[in-house]
């Protein structure tokens, strides 16, 4: 049981980074064929991906707010904290993608 828990966690922590550096890689290039700087799209792009590579890396919002709503009216406290940590480490995943984003193109907000 802990050891899944541990591996979910870890797993939404890459899944969410990622998406972040993967796709603010890959839309830079995209954005560089359109005659766009490609430092200031990645950063655009990775403040833009955010909330999704949060969503992508949970499995999707409809299975958290399952699991929420059995947590709550069931009586099991532990799922509804799970949930909240498997959010948290998604969180910082993305948090973190966007760190090496703009490391690598060194801006700063």
């Amino acid at each position: 049981m802990v050891r899944d828990f541990v591996a979910t966690n870890i797993i939404n922590f890459f899944v969410a980074f990622g998406i972040i550096v993967g796709g603010s890689v890959i839309g830079a290039i995209g954005m560089t064929l359109m005659g766009k700087p490609p430092f200031e799209s990645m950063n655009a792009l990775s403040r833009s991906l955010k909330i999704w590579a949060i969503v992508a890396a949970i499995g999707g919002t409809f299975d958290t707010i399952n699991n929420f709503e059995r947590g709550l009216f069931n009586g099991t406290t532990l799922e509804v904290i799970n949930q909240c940590i498997y959010i948290i480490a998604a969180l910082i995943g993305a948090n973190t993608g966007e760190s090496v984003i703009n490391w690598i193109t060194q801006e700063t907000e």
